[in-house]
């Protein structure tokens, strides 16, 4: 029977020390990756396991190219070791993966997920907001006026059912986000902002948006996700 591995990966390229010990291990058992970015994962396996010898093993990048479902679905069939691998973090969640995940349940694959940084999970934890009922939206509309709109929305529905609601954005336009934010939530809805999960300059502060409005980070261009929750 194939086996297939999900690998988390760094979320911080000095974050290797929250990889667990027996992700090395799955990695050493693997004959195939399927990766996101060949070129970084190389290199993050190498700072994992110093040995490796790269070129013993097959390298797929991930797309949406039929010929790649193909090819794994070939590998699935000769009852390879199979290795997934996202850029940051857990494979499918938030990142890419899950196509060839469902491929592996379909063929009936023993698929094997490995603890590992996620930064919507850890940004959560250390929150103080509701860990039993959340929601990941993934990335805000970028026309202002959308984006406006979908926070009022998100906030109405986080009141409304006492969810916390988890998104990100692309790192240079964080500021912004901030901005829109603060001018769009009430001035008591709690917001979380949790930047370089993992890193040496990691920071998690939660305060209201009224705290907020008083004094805005600067975090352009450092990877960020945010927690939203109104109505406590």
């Amino acid at each position: 029977m194939a086996t297939v591995y999900l690998i988390p990966s760094l979320l911080q390229e000095e974050g290797l020390q929250v990889i667990p010990s027996y992700v090395t291990e799955a990695i050493k058992n693997c004959q195939v990756f399927f990766v996101e970015n060949e070129r970084t994962t190389r290199r993050y396996f190498k700072q994992a396991w110093k040995e490796m010898v790269i070129d013993d093993y097959e390298w797929h990048t991930i797309s949406e190219d039929a010929t790649l479902t193909a090819e794994f679905q070939k590998k699935l069939r000769e009852n390879k070791t199979i290795g997934i691998v996202s850029e940051a973090g857990c494979p499918g969640i938030a990142d890419p993966g899950q196509t060839l995940i469902a491929i592996a349940q379909e063929m009936n694959a023993r698929v094997k997920p490995l603890v590992g940084p996620n930064a919507i999970l850890l940004a959560l934890m250390a929150s103080g907001m509701n860990g039993q009922q959340f929601q990941f939206v993934g990335y805000l509309p970028i026309d202002a006026r959308e984006r406006a709109k979908t926070i009022k929305e998100l906030e109405a529905e986080s009141a409304r059912k006492s969810c916390t609601q988890v998104f990100i954005e692309t790192p240079y336009r964080n500021n912004q986000l901030i901005e829109a934010l603060c001018k769009s939530c009430e001035t008591a809805t709690r917001l979380c902002i949790a930047v370089d999960l993992t890193g040496k300059q990691e920071w998690i502060k939660t305060k209201s948006i009224s705290e907020w409005q008083k004094n805005r980070p600067d975090i352009h261009k450092r990877p960020a996700i945010f927690l939203l929750l109104a109505g406590n």
